[in-house]
């Protein structure tokens, strides 16, 4: 069985929510990692390959350095790793991004495709869904706990009434949520095989994708700016002593609340 996990770099958590103002991009230019949610769904298709056999493959759309980004997840154990990387595919949003992703995994006629739910920089929690689409397969998002059994996989998530249990038949894709599992800290053994490990690094056109639906020119939407949520107002901090209830019913006596 084949299990390819579509991860992405992202920037550090000090620029990633900037927009560079001369290309309207949001700000890459900090020490990047992978995606802390692509971990988890790494680490779930480790443990499947090593109940089920097979091969794990790392997909990922981004820059030549995202290479050794994604060196931390072939530490982990995975075998191989496919980058998608052309100067055609920058600026690509949500659908240049599932059109060139796609076009990687098509190729690779994976059995089975994990995404973790949301990055850590556009938090869109849609890609997934996207490249779906695209592939034309069934997907199964915010999965908790994950099982393979006749085909198909079983994905359980959380929902604010208890537990969903959804089938869908294989090939398909999922995206896992934080829950599923504690990821592995890579081996010294593991660190130092992975520069051995196949890496492969493809352009949009050897994968058959035409440049108008990848980067700026596939691109439909455009980020116009991020802001900081606007302050809250007055506040106070009270420290419980013994007279906290006292304290709260002066200050909201004070705001004629009460």
């Amino acid at each position: 069985m084949k299990i390819a996990v579509c991860v992405k770099q992202v920037p550090d958590a000090t620029v990633h929510k900037r927009i560079d103002p001369t290309t309207k991009r949001l700000d890459r230019s900090g020490e990047a990692a992978l995606n802390p949610t692509d971990l988890n769904a790494v680490e779930e298709a480790l443990r499947l390959k090593e109940s089920e056999g097979g091969e794990v493959v790392l997909v990922s759309l981004g820059p030549q350095k995202a290479v050794d980004s994604l060196r931390k997840a072939l530490a982990m154990g995975a075998d191989r790793a496919v980058l998608v990387s052309d100067d055609a595919a920058a600026g690509s949003d949500l659908l240049g991004t599932a059109a060139a992703l796609a076009g990687a995994l098509e190729r690779e006629s994976a059995d089975l495709v994990l995404f973790g739910q949301a990055s850590s920089d556009g938090d869109g929690s849609v890609l997934w869904s996207a490249v779906a689409e695209r592939l034309g397969r069934p997907v199964v998002s915010q999965v908790a706990a994950l099982e393979l059994a006749d085909g198909a996989v079983r994905g359980k998530r959380q929902t604010e009434h208890g537990y969903d249990t959804i089938s869908a038949p294989m090939p398909a894709l999922v995206a896992v949520s934080d829950a599923i599992n504690e990821p592995r800290y890579p081996s010294l053994k593991g660190i130092m095989g992975a520069k051995k490990k196949p890496q492969e690094t493809l352009t949009l056109d050897e994968l058959g994708v035409e440049g108008d639906r990848a980067g700026e020119a596939g691109s439909k939407t455009e980020v116009l700016g991020l802001t900081d949520p606007p302050a809250r107002g007055d506040s106070r901090r009270i420290e419980d002593d013994g007279t906290a209830a006292e304290q709260i019913a002066e200050f909201l006596t004070e705001k004629r609340l009460i």
